[in-house]
């Protein structure tokens, strides 16, 4: 993409009512733009790196054997009334009518819909076990939206639901959203901890919590050091295997991490030696439930099992915030000037600046480092502008390209241009043909 040709409303000041740094760079980089409290337009750059983070989820879903679907975001009340949510749920579900005075809400979770699916076509146990998810916008009219993407009333999340014939059943796919899970995150360049939490409105007894460390975490979190060694690198799971997906668990949540909401010092410290306690604050990007028959029951959402008789299935529900997760990315990759994204997550591979845009020889050979970028599978950000070389600097800090290809009259009369890693900011200078070579090597891996 060439920057002259691109919709990039980039802001020099910081917005006065930005109060986190993931939403006063977001606004500043022009990815996003409010449209009312806690709405958000998604402007081209915010949108692409929505859609990165949203096709990394899918691949890992599908990884683990779930299959992916699209439920309408307007729900008929009737479907809550019958799982007996619908009064208890709070002010927090939009609720409307539409022209025939049915009761309709715009969707803030979806048991009900996938609970209803299922039951609509399933009848045998030997249609089991099943995962079915979505990718989809939500609502939920927070009192006091705030800190932009991070606490927001509307909302892209990954919400997916396992119907099972046991407990048992049930709980390794439990286990097996966790495993998936946590390679999900660390494709991002995100270490995200499993907690124990509290199951709240959507219910059940069985849940853990996913936390990205940051400063301004909205949670308190108390945890052993040795959790943030553990990597889930390039592990092969089989995801079928429930000794596995049971081994990984326990690997990941043996070790004490807890939230505020339930957290417990006299545990803490009988559990961790004081020098390996950490208290820190989190954001929550994802949450797995398991839940039983809650919603199974009260909807006859039944199978007919081997003995032939009804039984209720064992369900559990499993969500990605894919929306926050750009905020918790930027909360935890940044600096003074601007965002860091990880090489696993970016919007361009890499920027290229022509410092003499004009120029024959800069031009000549930044339309080269172009076509040959894009010849080895990667998206290049080419700033073409006739602007001075600061501001071109400061766009590329400020959007957070992981390298960046300088080029000038200067370097290319000695046969080099300039690399530069933007999380170190350390420099080399490189052939044309070895500086595409490099970049090319750098994201082969991922």
């Amino acid at each position: 993409m060439r920057l002259s040709r691109y919709f990039l409303p980039v802001l020099k000041e910081t917005p006065a009512d930005a109060q986190i740094v993931s939403h006063r760079l977001m606004l500043r980089a022009g990815m996003i733009k409010q449209m009312s409290a806690g709405i958000y337009a998604w402007l081209p750059l915010g949108f692409k790196m929505l859609r990165k983070i949203e096709n990394i989820v899918h691949e890992e879903q599908i990884r683990a054997g779930h299959i992916p679907v699209l439920m309408p975001t307007l729900q008929s009340a009737e479907l809550w009334r019958e799982s007996g949510r619908y009064d208890g749920y709070g002010e927090e579900m939009l609720r409307m009518q539409d022209r025939h005075g049915r009761d309709m809400l715009f969707s803030p979770t979806a048991e009900e819909m996938f609970t209803d699916t299922f039951r609509s076509y399933v009848k045998s146990y030997k249609d089991l076990p099943l995962t079915i998810y979505q990718i989809q916008w939500k609502f939920r009219d927070e009192i006091r939206p705030r800190f932009g993407v991070m606490r927001g009333r509307e909302f892209l999340m990954k919400d997916g639901y396992n119907f099972d014939l046991t407990k048992e059943d049930a709980l390794h796919a439990y286990n097996r959203h966790l495993v998936s899970y946590l390679r999900t995150y660390e494709r991002m360049g995100l270490q995200a901890i499993p907690m124990r939490a509290e199951s709240g409105p959507i219910g059940g007894d069985n849940t853990h919590e996913f936390l990205v460390l940051a400063e301004t975490g909205e949670s308190g979190v108390f945890y052993d050091s040795e959790i943030t060694d553990l990597k889930f690198g390039d592990r092969a799971v089989d995801y079928d295997d429930v000794e596995q997906c049971q081994g990984v668990l326990e690997e990941f949540t043996s070790r004490y991490a807890r939230t505020d909401d339930t957290h417990d010092q006299a545990v803490f410290e009988a559990q961790v030696p004081d020098e390996r306690r950490r208290e820190a604050r989190g954001i929550e990007v994802g949450q797995i439930f398991y839940f039983g028959t809650k919603y199974s029951e009260p909807m006859g959402a039944t199978v007919t099992d081997a003995e032939g008789n009804k039984v209720p299935v064992h369900m559990g529900s499993h969500g990605i915030g894919v929306s926050r997760l750009l905020g918790a990315l930027i909360e935890a990759n940044h600096d003074e000037n601007g965002i860091i994204w990880p090489e696993g997550v970016t919007p361009f591979h890499v920027g290229i600046v022509n410092l003499k845009q004009g120029d024959a020889a800069a031009d000549g050979a930044c339309e080269d480092l172009y076509k040959a970028l894009e010849a080895r599978g990667l998206e290049p950000l080419y700033d073409d502008r006739n602007e001075r070389a600061g501001g071109k600097f400061a766009t590329m800090d400020l959007i957070g390209l992981p390298w960046r290809i300088t080029v000038g009259p200067r370097g290319l009369k000695n046969g080099v241009v300039e690399l530069t890693s933007r999380r170190t900011g350390e420099s080399e200078e490189l052939t044309p043909e070895l500086a595409v070579a490099r970049v090319a090597e750098i994201y082969a891996g991922l």
